[in-house]
C-alpha cells in the first residue's frame, strides 16, 4: 500500500514530475495487473504506461478496456510487439495456456514431475514470430526514458534486459521481474544470471517473492519445505544512497523524488523514507518543509487508519525538533 504519494501529489510535488513504465509481457489476467492503479494513479497525465505483448489479440482486449473506462487519467498503451535480445525471426513456443508462452521451449521432461505444471506450460505449438529490443523500440518512438521496468517472459526475461541495455544505462531507476531457479524451459537464464546482470548495471536486489511447486509423485509436503522453489519476482532499485559512483547521474533531486515514489508504490516503505529525509535535507527551505510536511501527514493519516501513534520514530522525532512550530498529526 503506498503510503506517501498522496501527499505529494497534494502539496505538488509530483505536478512536473513525468513517470514512465514498461510492462514487458503486459496480458492482463486479475486486478494485479490493473497497472494504472496501486499508486501509479496519483501521477495522471504525467504517466505514461507501455506494454508489450507477443500476443496481438491480448494488446488489442487491454486498450479497447482501456478506452472504454471513465476513470483512466494516464497514458497507456498495449503494443503487439516480442521483446528480446535482437532484431530477427525467432520461434514462439506457445503453451497449452498461453500466459506461458516463451522463446524458449518448454522442459516438459522436468515439468511432468511437479502438480499441473506440465497441463499449464505444455507445448501447444510453435510459430515463427520477429522479434526487437527495447532499445530499438525507444530510439524508433523518440522515447528518452523508461524510470520502471516490469518484465515476465517465461524465462527470456535476461533477453529482455540485454536487449535494453542502453535504456537500462540512462534511466532506470527500479524492475520488477521474474526470475526462474530451475530450467522450466530449456536452455533459459536463471535467477543466477539475471543477478550477476543487474548487479553489474549497478541494482540492488531488494526483495525476492518465491513461488513453490510439490511433486506429483508424493503430493505432500513439510511445514518447512512447501516443495521446490521454482520461480519468484526479484525487486531491483537503484540504491541512490550507497555512494556508489557508478549511481551519480541518477543523484538528482527529480530522480531521487521519483524514485521514492516507485519504492512507495511496490511497498518498501522504509527505503521511502530513507529517500525522502536525505530530500528534505538536501532541498531549499521552502520545499524542506514541504518534504518534512508530507512524511509527517503520511504517517498520521497511517496512524488514523490502523489505530497507532507513529509519532515516536526517529524520523518524526528529527523532524519535530527541526521546525519548532510543526505538530503531530501535522495540522494545518
Amino acid at each position: 500500500m503506498a503510503i506517501f504519494i498522496k501527499s505529494l501529489k497534494e502539496h505538488g510535488l509530483l505536478d512536473s514530475l513525468q513517470m514512465t513504465v514498461g510492462i514487458v509481457g503486459s496480458r492482463k489476467l486479475s486486478e494485479q495487473d490493473d497497472y494504472g492503479q496501486q499508486g501509479w494513479h496519483y501521477f495522471g497525465q504525467n504517466l505514461t504506461i507501455y506494454g508489450f505483448d507477443a500476443d496481438t489479440e491480448a494488446c488489442e482486449v487491454a486498450n479497447a478496456e482501456i478506452a472504454a473506462r471513465s476513470d483512466v487519467t494516464w497514458n497507456e498503451i498495449h503494443i503487439p510487439l516480442a521483446l528480446g535480445r535482437s532484431c530477427g525471426e525467432q520461434t514462439l513456443y506457445v503453451t497449452n495456456e498461453p500466459m506461458c508462452s516463451s522463446l524458449y521451449p518448454p522442459n516438459e521432461q522436468f515439468m511432468a514431475r511437479f502438480d499441473g505444471l506440465k497441463e499449464m506450460a505444455g507445448l501447444d505449438f510453435e510459430v515463427e514470430i520477429e522479434t526487437t529490443t527495447l532499445d530499438q523500440f525507444c530510439e524508433s518512438e523518440s522515447i528518452e526514458e523508461i524510470d520502471f521496468l516490469q518484465i515476465d517472459v517465461q524465462g527470456a526475461d535476461l533477453d529482455v534486459l540485454h536487449g535494453a541495455i542502453h535504456l537500462l544505462s540512462r534511466s532506470v531507476l527500479g524492475i520488477q521481474i521474474e526470475v526462474e531457479f530451475a530450467e522450466l524451459y530449456k536452455g533459459q537464464p536463471l535467477f543466477a544470471d539475471i543477478d550477476t546482470f543487474l548487479r553489474k548495471q549497478n541494482f540492488s536486489l531488494f526483495d525476492l517473492c518465491r513461488s513453490y511447486l510439490r511433486r506429483v509423485s508424493a503430493p505432500i509436503t513439510s511445514a518447512a519445505h512447501p516443495g521446490q522453489i521454482l520461480w519468484g519476482e526479484g525487486f531491483y532499485l537503484r540504491d541512490l544512497l550507497s555512494g556508489n559512483d557508478g549511481l551519480l547521474k541518477f543523484q538528482s533531486p527529480q530522480q531521487l523524488l521519483k524514485l521514492a515514489c516507485i519504492t512507495d508504490i511496490l511497498d518498501f516503505t522504509d527505503y521511502t523514507v530513507e529517500i525522502l529525509e536525505h530530500l528534505m535535507l538536501q532541498e531549499t527551505p521552502e520545499n524542506k518543509r514541504l518534504f518534512a510536511t508530507v512524511i509527517v501527514e503520511s504517517f498520521s493519516r497511517l496512524g488514523v487508519e490502523y489505530d497507532r501513534d507513529f509519532s515516536d520514530l526517529p524520523v518524526i522525532q528529527r523532524i519535530l525538533s527541526t521546525f519548532d512550530d510543526m505538530q503531530f498529526p501535522c495540522q494545518g
